[in-house]
């Protein structure tokens, strides 16, 4: 039923959001975004196959004071170009502490943005799955509606081996082929009828 109050909701909470071709802003070219809030005051999301250029896991916890005793081979990805200094981490739900908030029960998706968590995982107790990423997209109210009419954005469904894969080079070719979209189909250019 949940599922089925989201659809009516026109919210794309939860959802996968794929760059169309034709997307303008060079930013987002090719992202794929897992949208973790969407109502009517506007929406939030973390890019997660983009990688954050010149900064890896290791030297991201010596810049925080965190001395990990396991070997991470996590990529910290540029979750978007707001608040580029603030960091999230998308998670199964195998950690919830305090500080996280259950985004998708259904496919065990979680959200934390506290140091607690990376100390977690720089010890090998933190989630089974996890993303980091620096910064978010953020739309305004309406804003995100008006680009998906625009053919700015695919919605499609949130995939825990998407969201979670540690490959980034070609997600967003696998994410289009996940909902049965043939990539050389997809025009450079749109119009309206």
């Amino acid at each position: 039923m949940a599922s089925d109050a989201k659809a009516i909701s026109g919210y794309l909470e939860r959802q996968l959001l794929i760059a169309m071709p034709t997307m303008g802003d060079p930013r987002f070219a090719r992202s794929v975004i897992y949208v973790c809030s969407h109502n009517a005051e506007g929406a939030m999301g973390l890019v997660i196959n983009k990688p954050y250029p010149g900064l890896t896991f290791p030297n991201l916890l010596g810049q925080l004071g965190i001395e990990p005793t396991i070997d991470n081979d996590i990529v910290v990805r540029l979750g978007g170009p707001v608040e580029t200094g603030r960091g999230f981490v998308l998670h199964s739900t195998d950690y919830m502490r305090q500080g996280s908030v259950a985004i998708d029960e259904e496919i065990g998706i979680g959200l934390t943005a506290t140091l607690d968590v990376l100390r977690a995982i720089a010890t090998g107790t933190g989630p089974q799955h996890s993303l980091f990423a620096l910064g978010y997209a953020g739309w305004g109210a309406g804003q995100l509606d008006t680009e998906i009419q625009d053919n700015a954005w695919l919605a499609a469904p949130a995939d825990s081996d998407l969201i979670f894969a540690p490959e980034l080079d070609n997600l967003w070719d696998r994410a289009v082929r996940k909902i049965g979209i043939d990539i050389a189909k997809l025009a450079s250019v749109s119009g309206h009828a």
